[in-house]
């Protein structure tokens, strides 16, 4: 058994996610997103869609970006 690297369960289905060469080990989804999922530079939400990014900064929708001042930023639609 593996032990999640974000609550510490050992688990029997545990699995890995690589990410930019970073191997992590986790018992579910929710651990996974919560460790790795970028946060939104105005709400804080975890963006685990594909959210908008300017110049490095991730926002999970164009409306938090333009509370932070970035104009001309779009969600896909």
């Amino acid at each position: 058994m593996a032990r999640c690297e974000m609550c510490g369960n050992e688990y029997d289905k545990a699995f890995t996610v690589e990410m930019g060469g970073e191997r992590r080990v986790f018992d579910s989804f929710e651990c996974a997103i919560h460790m790795m999922a970028p946060q939104c530079a105005h709400c804080g939400c975890r963006v685990i869609g594909h959210g908008v990014e300017k110049d490095g900064t991730i926002f999970c929708c164009a409306h938090c970006a333009s509370q932070e001042g970035v104009e001309g930023l779009r969600d896909r639609t």
